[in-house]
């Protein structure tokens, strides 16, 4: 068995890589080739462009791949949504399609687009999502650099954003949001009704959703007089609660926990103050709940 999956190209291919690496799974990429290499035999990766990978794993050429939810819902496509995977190009989050307009444009409302022209490369999304308000509007598809058509060749645009910092640089408004997306982890329908296939997509799945979880997240163990747990314990922030087990010297405790990375440089030095001593920070790759 041979499980065919689809990368995305472009602004999300470091992301993706960076995260298929914390889940285990080292992949090569040659200059200029659309097959990258993959340690796992099972496996065979073709990069693709994330706006047309939901069409190839709908048709069969795939039996699965990651893309955004909005070019799912954008090419209409029938497939087996695994897992959500809150990853974007810039951070691990969501991402935004919002309809936008110059700051200064006399647009407040979406009823005001009636007539107007609509830059976008989101065309079938934008033109249902005006249809169900009433709005006729003109949709041009952009090519790219949809910001720099306001206000000369569009009157409005529906983009994607992560942070809304490229749209307040570029002075435009946001006058409402138009789709919520994340990184999905697609499949085939076939494929997935396969045993093998889906026993190994749902493997796939696994591993990217425990990267997901450590990211921002490390261990930390230490050891800590018997007399002074109670103190450490009240320090630590913990995703479960902490693991306590006995060291050989009956009066000396080992605790282990996960807290996120931000607060260590905060929780290393109380933990000293109450008690603890031989602290260990260490990163994770993956944690499977």
């Amino acid at each position: 068995m041979t499980l065919k999956m689809g990368l995305p190209k472009g602004s999300l291919e470091v992301a993706t890589l960076d995260l298929m690496r914390r889940a285990g799974f080292l992949i090569t990429v040659a200059d200029r080739s659309y097959y990258p290499a993959i340690d796992d035999p099972e496996i065979e990766c073709m990069l693709l462009r994330a706006q047309e990978m939901a069409r190839y794993v709908e048709d069969g050429a795939l039996d699965c791949g990651l893309t955004g939810h909005d070019w799912v819902v954008e090419n209409e496509a029938t497939v087996h949504e695994v897992c959500d995977l809150v990853y974007a190009k810039q951070s691990y989050g969501r991402v935004r399609w919002v309809l936008a307009v110059p700051q200064a444009s006399a647009i407040q409302t979406v009823a005001d687009l009636e007539g107007r022209i609509v830059a976008t490369e989101l065309v079938g999304v934008t033109r249902r999502w005006l249809a169900e308000r009433g709005v006729s509007a003109r949709i041009e598809f952009s090519w790219g650099a949809t910001e720099a058509k306001l206000p000369e060749l569009a009157d409005a645009i529906v983009e994607v954003t992560e942070t809304g910092s490229s749209l307040r640089a570029a002075k435009l408004r946001v006058v409402e949001t138009v789709l919520e997306s994340t990184t999905q982890l697609i499949a085939n329908v076939d494929a997935w009704q396969d045993p093998q296939k889906r026993r190994k997509i749902e493997d796939v799945a696994l591993l990217l959703q425990g990267a997901i979880a450590a990211l921002d997240r490390v261990g930390l163990m230490l050891n800590v007089r018997v007399e002074d747990l109670d103190a450490v314990l009240a320090v630590l922030p913990a995703l479960r609660n902490p693991t306590v087990s006995h060291l050989s010297d009956a009066g000396w405790l080992a605790v282990n926990t996960i807290l996120e990375e931000r607060v260590v440089r905060r929780i290393i030095p109380r933990l000293k103050e109450a008690g603890a001593e031989g602290i260990v920070e260490f990163p994770l790759n993956k944690i499977v709940m």
